[in-house]
């Protein structure tokens, strides 16, 4: 039997995130649509060349992106919402841009004669950090065939001589996150059933004998909507000519095996890495003329395979059938090239694996299958020692670390008295007015404090220069604020590179990379901490820079921290333990600094948990676990402070109407949420769940380059007092600032603050 090499997908940004600048260049209007367009190009040549030189022998197109596949998809089924001006469904690169950011009119530097238009709304990617534009249908929409760019990029790559395996979303996985207003999404799967069988037939005459369709809803629990759609989708799409590889992924078929099964494809890929469990009923239930894709190698982690181990596995399995070896899913979620990684610790390095290692990885595997393990004995004995000496290193288990969890009480993670004593003591304290103002933590990081960070980091800027810049631009951003009429200040966090990486990097157990960067959405990448050991914090990582800023102000000034299940989630995780057990770990670090803010005399602390929703497992059936840990997790970091102590909490670009009972449990003071782009819907939510807490609903979508006016602020408040008190209401942006500019910021916030004191005025009007 023959054991080949597949790969799902690559990472999109290029070794050194190419894609990002080309993207930005272009936004700024210092490029055009050429060079954006050669750009893009370049990198996926150079993915292909580089996947097939490791050894893969099945190679994805289509699985690049300007900026999100499942916007491309929506593009390509003419599902362009009607107030982008699109006719007929056909965009260009303005309209995507302009779904993909909004609008700000001649200004924008992608917008071409649409005026001001609110983006698409965005979520994130099952439970991942990337985050996808969420398709939106209505009622009497008509669809069209839009942009054929998997057939262009099938055909670019062949041309070049790479024959690749076009990549596409499945219907059911598109129809399944479509959001339809006023309309069921799947009404419309006859006709996205129609555009895909065309799509298909398109391929097969560009000669794609095999096309790769992405269903990770396959991982979980479908209705029966879904399962006919299923069922009616494959029979269809079967006639179209290339044969199908049916993609799942994120977690085991499990109940929807016997669907999957049943599908007329002629390729099924799983993942062995989220569900190891399901290889036997898989083997006993698909059929062995289909070809089985095994993702044995993970692609949303880091760390090394024991390869041995894994041949033991797969050696029965290969001498009876044809296997396809594959990451667990596309290697978009982890970055590119450890290679690139000059200043890792090298035993750290020798525990790790990024997307071309794990080709390399898989490569390994193949030879061993197909030639003999002596074939590749030098690669395995490495592995091996390298798996070995992570299992029984001294830098990963810390006595007192263990200890100290162990020791956690029940009464640590309990809040002194309820919420309504604890309001009346913060309004003793703060004084604020109704309707206060806050934004969520960062300032725009300009390109003054990206160059002094770089400059300190190469040594050219000594730490005392350092600090009075970082000073100086704290002390600006007070002033800024305290004349915009901000009610509750932030210092601005110029001293932070990212929310997890600067506490990562103040605390035990934490690696770092250069070049490890992984796509969040769009020209947005992050550098996610590895977490190799167990957690601790040596000294306080904030209380200096809090004790500072507010020394420059009479106003409250929030102390800013990332919480633990954010701090978890936003990291590649050791796989040796529970992530509950790292969790706890991170949660009583967070809460040393929490009790030496508030000693410090910090009245209000916002604890950010903005990856909370993200974590969620796929099944309901495994939710409360979840849920129960990683609150457990938040009141053990927040509960040790006084009534008079105000906590906040922020999270972002999530849905969160399943899991308010977990959200209230949390016990946080104020909690600030993505509402912009999706209109308060999500407050109905709360509404019905009669959350007794403040709430901050943005109004304020920083995530797109377009500055909202007054009015637009107060209507979208006007709709939050629909479903809420004006006494729970904040006002605030949807998220924090710093990917903006300031002549975005400075109009934004003072329409903000004055739509503050509009809602103000009615409401002492209405008394």
């Amino acid at each position: 039997m023959t054991v080949t090499v597949a790969t799902l997908g690559f990472p999109r940004i290029g070794p050194r995130r190419e894609l990002k600048f080309a993207l930005e260049s272009h936004w700024s209007g210092k490029s055009g649509e050429a060079k954006l367009l050669e750009a893009a190009a370049g990198l996926r040549t150079a993915a292909w060349a580089r996947q097939k030189g490791l050894g893969a022998d099945w190679l994805p197109s289509n699985d690049f992106s300007l900026y999100d596949h499942v916007l491309d998809t929506s593009l390509m089924l003419g599902a362009v919402p009607e107030r982008y001006g699109a006719a007929d469904g056909q965009a260009g690169l303005d309209t995507y841009f302009a779904m993909a950011r909004g609008t700000t009119g001649a200004e924008d530097g992608c917008g071409h004669g649409h005026g001001s238009l609110t983006a698409c709304e965005m979520t994130k990617w099952f439970d991942t950090n990337y985050h996808y534009l969420v398709p939106e249908l209505v009622t009497g929409q008509r669809l069209a065939l839009g942009a054929l760019k998997v057939v262009d990029e099938y055909r670019e790559a062949k041309a070049q001589g790479f024959e690749t395996r076009p990549v596409l979303l499945g219907p059911v996985t598109w129809l399944s996150l479509a959001k339809g207003r006023g309309v069921d999404p799947f009404d419309f799967l006859d006709e996205v059933l129609g555009l895909y069988a065309v799509i298909l037939g398109h391929l097969a005459h560009a000669g794609a004998e095999w096309v790769q369709i992405d269903e990770p809803v396959l991982a979980l629990d479908l209705s029966e909507t879904q399962r006919r759609a299923f069922t009616r989708a494959y029979a269809r799409l079967a006639r179209s000519g290339s044969k199908l590889m049916l993609a799942t992924y994120f977690g085991g078929l499990g109940d929807n095996l016997g669907l999957a099964a049943s599908l007329p494809v002629e390729g099924l890929h799983i993942d062995l890495v989220r569900a190891p469990e399901q290889l036997e009923p898989v083997l006993k239930t698909v059929p062995k003329a289909v070809l089985l894709s095994l993702g044995v190698i993970d692609g949303r982690n880091v760390w090394r395979a024991d390869l041995a181990r894994l041949l033991d596995r797969l050696e029965p399995l290969a001498a009876e059938r044809d296997l396809v070896l594959a990451p667990s899913c596309s290697l978009l979620h982890v970055p590119v090239d450890l290679a690139l990684e000059t200043r890792l610790d090298p035993q750290l390095t020798q525990w790790l694996s990024f997307a071309v290692q794990k080709v390399e990885e898989l490569a390994i595997l193949k030879r061993a299958l197909n030639e003999g393990r002596e074939s590749v004995a030098a690669e395995l004995a490495s592995a091996s020692e390298a798996a070995r000496y992570r299992r029984t290193s001294p830098r990963i288990h810390d006595v007192a670390v263990a200890d100290r969890v162990a020791s956690v009480t029940p009464g640590m993670r309990e809040r002194r008295s309820d919420v309504e004593a604890r309001q009346q003591a913060q309004a003793a304290v703060l004084g604020l007015p109704l309707f206060p103002t806050t934004t969520i933590g960062s300032f725009p990081q300009t390109a003054d404090v990206r160059h002094a960070r770089a400059e300190h980091n190469r040594g050219r800027m000594d730490d005392g220069a350092y600090i009075r810049f970082l000073r100086e631009e704290t002390s600006r951003a007070i002033k800024w604020q305290e004349e915009a009429g901000i009610d509750m200040l932030v210092h601005g966090e110029f001293e932070r590179n990212d929310m997890v990486q600067y506490f990562g990097e103040q605390l035990s157990g934490f690696a770092f990379t250069v070049n490890g960067w992984v796509q969040s959405y769009g020209s947005r990448c992050v550098r996610p901490p590895i977490l190799y050991g167990d957690v601790s914090r040596p000294k306080p990582m904030t209380v200096d820079w809090w004790r500072y800023a507010q020394s420059l102000t009479t106003r409250p000034v929030k102390g800013m921290l990332t919480g633990p299940v954010t701090i978890l989630n936003w990291s590649f995780v050791r796989d040796d333990q529970p992530r509950a057990t790292s969790c706890r770990q991170i949660a009583l670090a967070i809460r040393d600094e929490v009790l030496d803010l508030e000693a410090a005399g910090c009245q209000a602390i916002q604890i950010d948990e903005a990856a909370l929703r993200e974590g969620l497992p796929l099944r309901r059936s495994d939710w409360q676990a979840y849920l129960d840990w990683a609150v457990d997790c938040f009141r053990l970091s927040a509960a040790g402070v006084e009534d008079a102590t105000q906590i906040h909490t922020h999270m972002c670009y999530s849905e969160f109407n399943d899991i308010l009972p977990a959200i209230g449990a949390m016990e946080a003071d104020v909690i600030s949420i993505e509402t912009a782009r999706s209109q308060m819907e999500l407050l109905e939510g709360f509404a019905r769940y009669r959350y007794p807490a403040a709430i901050g609903p943005g109004v304020y979508d920083i995530h797109a380059p377009r500055v909202p006016g007054e009015a637009e602020m107060v209507a979208l408040m006007r709709l939050a007092q629909q479903h809420l008190s004006a006494r729970q209401l904040w006002v605030n942006p949807d998220c924090g600032l710093k990917t903006r500019k300031w002549e975005e910021v400075r109009p934004a916030i003072d329409a903000m603050v004055a739509a503050a004191r509009t809602l103000r005025a009615e409401a002492l009007a209405e008394a």
